[in-house]
């Protein structure tokens, strides 16, 4: 009958869950192969699978635990059980299994729940299943537990207890055992009873259960024609109950998969005026545990990976668990046209999302950008927000994180190395002797990597023995031939360093005169940077890895990474950083942090996995706030254009940031200068400027409307402002056709100053939604060019350069001619010029360049003298940053 019910049970847990294959694994340390066949029998008969791990007699409980923590961690074993001699059934032991894969039911967690009578949270032993299965209605009766110990014994007083019976427990040397055994109605054995204690000490008609774990009879009968008593054994009855069990806990594994309530606990937020620094706030709250912040959300315990106190790596195979869950509210924040001082739009999006969550009660994630070494030390500074809107720990945020532009510019210069040792072996070795190399003998075999038969593949040579290959394959196989004066790969490092952006390399003797003039990028402009905001899953990272063009060869055909053999070496160097780092808000609410791309020099987005994990976590109600960089010209047309084809994911909503401060500056105020203080004219009301400035608002909530994604306007308030220019910004804003415009204060309050921005947001995103692209991708790369400087940027046409030209020409010969378009362009006025502000018109843009990213997957236009490496200013931002030798804290940052 137990049977049958587990049977039945878990074929309708595969009917509803095809994919379902439910697997124990069961850790055996004894030669007993009876109790191994009765296992696998009866797994066979419920539909289990079933995994063995032998280990051999006289093993130690730390060989045991060793095993357990392994079968812990593997993700397709779903339950673990324990056949152990009696010695090693320990606390340490039973404790190693993780409860929500103790089938037994013996870890002190397990038991707790029983104890406690949370049934619904625990698992009973087999055994004590098997014995209360065996007997009847015990309500009132005595029943005595001999020789049960430890976690068993406990489970089966607590078990028998709720049951109404009087339950007592001794050992088998107990001096009161004789006449406790007289009075009992029943009589439970926790191990093989002694021979020197006769079944004749035991009361006449008494019920008799041996819970002894070897598979002895059904009955036993002891004769003794005085004292007739049939001891009953769980035997195979324990086995059957297990498997029950196992059953029960796919259930709960099942439900355990499911999408789950959020249960966030915000902190709460104390604002002070006036308003101390970032780094002083970030230091007075204390943030959760990540690990608790991982559960609040609904994350599983294996699918965060935990980096110190407050961040964690989220695996991706969460996209797999919730692939059926609806997908949130999806919002971008955008800007205007930036001063140099930048207008807080990561301040705004974490604002936003403390309004949403801690205030309003809507599950939101904020989806940032992970900052640059670059601007941290050099004008800007970090990008984790500011005031009380901000990501903590900032200086965390805003320092290594989880490493993942250490990773990239590891990757990115392994096969920068790779390029030039090609080129230099191939120009000193024949085609014999350089195959012999690229194509060893090793222990008296010689064989292709898989790598090298992919490239055969593509040769059109489909041999898989590297004997047989003709001089004429060998050659072809062998040689790249890379023209040096086509190489776009460049080194990199994340620090604005000026001196490296031009340079020689091959200078050494050592090189053989093999000497080019070559670059050095930021890492953040780094193509794989772009790849990995853009991937959409592992495989798909590491096959746009392999299409990353570095050069082309003497023929004018396009050099892969690919070709160089480095893809997969590339993707290990990835394997960890291409999962999200989540950290949290001021206010304890959620925030995934991945990839960085400059918004000038590249796509400037977060990644497409982060907002799609989060998508899945909020839940069909909830909101995803992601944020585009500088103005919406680039960073939110970029986003449009290039991420949302990626991912395949539909904006709700446009969140457009302005200051009256950069209002003013379009307006026709003086320059603003990073480091110098503002002119009068930003600190004092000034309304003909604001109004002239918003011009640039308006152009920009235009741009927004090219896409048909309703958009609500957030004025950044600074102190300065004053009333009338905050409601003239909001009255043009609505005049100009944002759906709302909202003064946002969450600088200085928190997410109770971006309450009004939060029911905007929610209100814009039921909006009639008509999101469409730009331009089409099959039209030619000039015409795709061209749209977006007339019809974003306000150019009268464009002008390419004879070799930008020549670059189209290359693309489109290549077969590259249908991928979007990133432009390089300065972010500090909608036209190449930076000191033209507001709505700069009639201007020819000029492309001095075209490159591609064919592993990422667009097309990048450089206009103007667009520079891919930042400098030093004369007083960068590391002048104030210090560290505190004896609290190591940090100062300076912001």
């Amino acid at each position: 009958k137990v049977t049958e019910n587990a049977k039945n049970s878990l074929a309708f847990l595969k009917r509803e869950n095809p994919r379902l294959e439910p697997t124990l694994a069961i850790i055996q340390a004894h030669n007993d192969h009876l109790i191994q066949e009765a296992n696998k029998n009866f797994a066979k008969e419920v539909g289990l699978r079933v995994i063995h791990v032998c280990l051999p007699e006289g093993s130690t409980k730390d060989e045991v635990v060793s095993e357990i923590l392994r079968l812990n961690e593997d993700p397709n074993v779903q339950g673990l059980a324990l056949d152990l001699p009696e010695s090693l059934y320990s606390s340490k032991v039973l404790n190693a299994v993780k409860p929500e894969k103790d089938v037994d039911g013996l870890s002190s967690v397990n038991l707790g729940h029983l104890v406690h009578g949370d049934v619904n949270d625990c698992l009973v032993p087999p055994t004590v299943c098997a014995v209360r299965e065996l007997l009847e209605d015990i309500g009132g009766k005595k029943v005595l537990l001999v020789g049960a110990r430890g976690a068993e014994g406990a489970a089966l007083q607590s078990v028998l207890q709720r049951e109404g019976a009087a339950v007592l427990s001794c050992h088998w040397k107990a001096p009161q055992l004789q006449s406790e055994l007289r009075h009992a109605d029943v009589v439970v054995f926790g191990s093989t009873k002694p021979d020197d204690v006769p079944v004749s000490w035991i009361k006449p008609g008494a019920t008799i259960i041996s819970c002894a774990h070897d598979l002895l009879p059904e009955k036993c009968n002891y004769g003794q024609q005085n004292n007739p008593a049939a001891e009953k054994t769980v035997g195979s009855l324990a086995v059957a109950m297990r498997m029950q069990n196992m059953v029960k806990n796919m259930e709960r594994w099942i439900q355990s998969q499911q999408y789950r309530k959020w249960d966030l606990h915000c902190l709460k937020l104390q604002p002070l005026s006036p308003v101390p620094s970032d780094i002083e706030i970030s230091r007075a709250q204390s943030p959760k545990a990540v690990d608790v912040l991982a559960k609040e959300i609904g994350l599983l315990t294996d699918e965060i990976e935990i980096y110190g106190q407050t961040k964690a790596k989220v695996r991706l195979s969460l996209l797999e668990r919730l692939k059926d869950q609806p997908d949130g509210k999806y919002v971008l924040v955008a800007g205007i046209t930036p001063t140099p001082l930048g207008e807080g739009k990561s301040t705004v999006t974490v604002g936003l999302v403390q309004a949403l969550t801690a205030h309003l009660n809507i599950n939101s994630f904020a989806c940032l950008r992970q900052p640059s070494q670059g601007p941290t030390f050099g004008v800007k500074g970090g990008a984790a927000g500011g005031g009380y809107a901000q990501v903590i720990p900032m200086e965390e945020f805003n320092l290594h994180l989880t490493g993942d532009i250490h990773a990239i510019t590891a990757a990115n210069n392994l096969l920068a190395a790779a390029i030039d040792a090609r080129i230099l072996h191939e120009n000193t070795q024949s085609d014999k002797a350089l195959y012999n190399r690229l194509v060893p003998v090793v222990n008296g075999v010689r064989g292709f990597s898989a790598i090298q038969l992919a490239r055969l593949r593509r040769l059109g040579i489909n041999k898989t023995d590297p004997e047989t290959l003709t001089e004429e394959e060998i050659s072809k196989f062998a040689r790249l031939d890379i023209d040096p004066s086509t190489i776009t790969w460049q080194r990199v490092v994340d620090t604005n360093d000026r001196f490296l952006r031009k340079i020689a390399v091959g200078q050494a003797n050592t090189e053989k005169g093999f000497v080019r003039q070559a670059q050095f990028d930021i890492s953040v402009a780094s193509e794989i940077m772009a790849i990995l905001a853009l991937t959409t899953s592992l495989q798909d990272m590491k096959e746009r890895l392999g299409k990353m063009v570095v050069a082309n060869d003497k023929k004018g055909e396009p050099v892969t990474a690919e070709d160089l053999g480095v893809t997969g070496a590339l993707a290990v160097l990835m394997k960890d950083a291409i999962k999200p780092t989540l950290m949290q808000t001021l206010e304890g609410t959620p925030v995934f942090v991945h990839a960085g791309p400059f918004a000038n020099i590249a796509h400037g987005n977060s990644s497409v996995l982060a907002d799609k994990i989060a998508l899945k976590l909020v839940g069909e109600k909830g909101f995803v706030v992601t944020e585009a960089g500088f103005g919406a010209d680039i960073g939110m047309e970029k986003f449009f254009n290039i991420k949302c084809r990626a991912s395949g994911l539909v904006p709700s909503v446009v969140v457009l940031v302005a200051t009256v401060r950069a209002l003013k500056m379009h307006g026709g105020g003086p320059n603003v200068t990073a480091g110098a203080p503002l002119k009068k004219e930003y600190t004092e009301e000034n309304l003909q400027l604001v109004a002239d400035g918003c011009c640039n608002l308006q152009k920009q909530i235009q741009i927004t409307q090219l896409f048909g994604v309703p958009v609500v306007v957030a004025l950044n308030v600074f102190k300065t402002d004053s009333p009338a220019e905050v409601d003239l910004v909001c009255k043009i804003a609505k005049e100009s056709g944002a759906f709302d415009a909202v003064p946002c204060n969450h600088w200085s309050d928190g997410g109770r100053g971006a309450i009004k921005l939060a029911q905007a947001v929610e209100k814009a995103a039921n909006q009639k939604n008509s999101f469409k692209y730009l331009y089409s991708l099959e039209l030619p790369i000039v015409e795709k060019i061209r749209i977006i400087a007339q019809k974003v940027y306000g150019a009268q046409d464009i002008e390419l350069s004879p070799v930008a030209q020549s670059q189209v020409d290359r693309y489109t010969r290549q077969g590259f001619g249908n991928l979007p378009i990133c432009m390089a362009k300065t972010h500090l006025s909608l036209s190449h010029q930076p000191e033209r502000k507001g709505v700069p018109t009639g201007f020819i843009l000029p492309i001095s360049d075209v490159r591609a990213s064919i592993g990422a997957g667009f097309i990048y236009p450089l206009v103007g003298t667009m520079s891919t490496m930042p400098g030093l200013p004369t007083r960068p931002c590391f002048y104030d940053i210090d560290l505190d030798p004896i609290t190591e804290q940090v100062k300076g940052l912001f």
